[in-house]
């Protein structure tokens, strides 16, 4: 088995808000292995992102309270000094924003804001350079040698995000987190970068969590899959088994709104109603009020975590129905 490079355990985290405390995130485990995708879906506003900033211990505002470990190999994140998180990003886990555009800065040319990072580590300059267009090859940028010496409103969004990519793998991070890094790009462009992001894993044995609200690109590039619902895992394990036999009916649901492959196969099912903003913690599963076969105890009680294998979890009522039915039956 790989070794475990992330491990989130029992992760809270409440935004204080005018008339309470926002549920951003409530009681999420997962954890991540070397050279592994652990792809983490859901609708936005789920807290997808805030997990992301939170690793990086870039929260903003200041406004938080947060509950549980964040531990990177072995060592809780969460007891480091703000000079301690800055000697970690970058070098030991990289992040990928959502807009590349406003990550980079426009005065100066791409490869420069690249070389800047390899700098760091005490490289001299023709060498950090060199590395600049190695890494620009490895992202399959195009004339990589006149992108690097291209401002970035003078490159496409495919082009500038490739750019990011190489930022974050220039110091070679042991742990990739890729928030959103296909958003507002055609489906060429997007099949390319998930396409760089599967060479990369292999090439440098990197971990990679990738945050999308797209179930579709789920498929193509992940080991493991965290379904979140309203700041709560409501579904995890291994992408094939729950791609063949999904429990949770919020992941049922998302995957019948998956693009047919023909227009004969009838309209994509939508899910009614917006995922609700918590601001007051209270038992009852936070998707009963959407769900098709909401019980009354789903509104009075939380589901607990139920291991269906040894890598699928779920939290939902109907599993537990599922087995006194077939109690009954035997």
């Amino acid at each position: 088995m790989s070794e475990e490079l992330l491990r989130l355990e029992h992760l809270s985290i409440d935004y204080k808000v005018k008339g309470g405390y926002l549920s951003a995130v409530n009681d999420v485990n997962l954890s991540v292995n070397r050279g592994e995708i652990l792809a983490v879906v859901g609708e936005s506003g789920c807290g997808k992102s805030t997990i992301a900033h939170s690793i990086m211990n870039l929260l903003p505002g200041g406004n938080e309270e947060v509950e549980g470990k964040i531990l990177f190999k072995g060592e809780d994140l969460r007891k480091y000094s703000r000079k301690q998180m800055e000697a970690i990003r970058g070098k030991d886990i990289g992040m990928i924003f959502q807009n590349p555009l406003d990550s980079l800065n426009p005065v100066y040319k791409t490869g420069k804001q690249v070389e800047e990072a390899i700098l760091l580590d005490g490289i001299d300059r023709v060498q950090a350079w060199n590395k600049v267009l190695e890494l620009y090859k490895d992202v399959k940028m195009p004339d990589a040698e006149v992108r690097a010496n291209s401002f970035p409103h003078e490159l496409s969004g495919g082009m500038r995000q490739r750019v990011m990519i190489a930022m974050m793998l220039s110091r070679n991070p042991e742990l990739l987190i890729a928030d959103e890094p296909t958003t507002a790009l055609d489906v060429t462009i997007e099949a390319q970068i998930l396409e760089i992001i599967k060479d990369l894993k292999k090439t440098y044995d990197t971990a990679i969590m990738l945050i999308t609200h797209n179930f579709g690109l789920v498929a193509e590039v992940a080991d493991k899959i965290a379904v979140m619902y309203a700041g709560e895992v409501i579904e995890y394990g291994d992408v094939f088994e729950i791609f063949e036999k999904p429990l949770h009916p919020y992941t049922t649901l998302l995957m019948k709104a998956l693009p047919r492959k023909t227009k004969h196969e009838g309209r994509l099912q939508t899910i009614d109603g917006n995922v609700p903003r918590i601001l007051d913690k209270k038992p009852g599963c936070r998707f009963a009020n959407r769900c098709p076969y909401a019980m009354e105890k789903c509104m009075e009680n939380t589901p607990p975590e139920v291991f269906v294998s040894e890598e699928h979890k779920c939290r939902c009522f109907l599993l537990e129905e599922q087995a006194e039915g077939k109690e009954a039956a035997e």
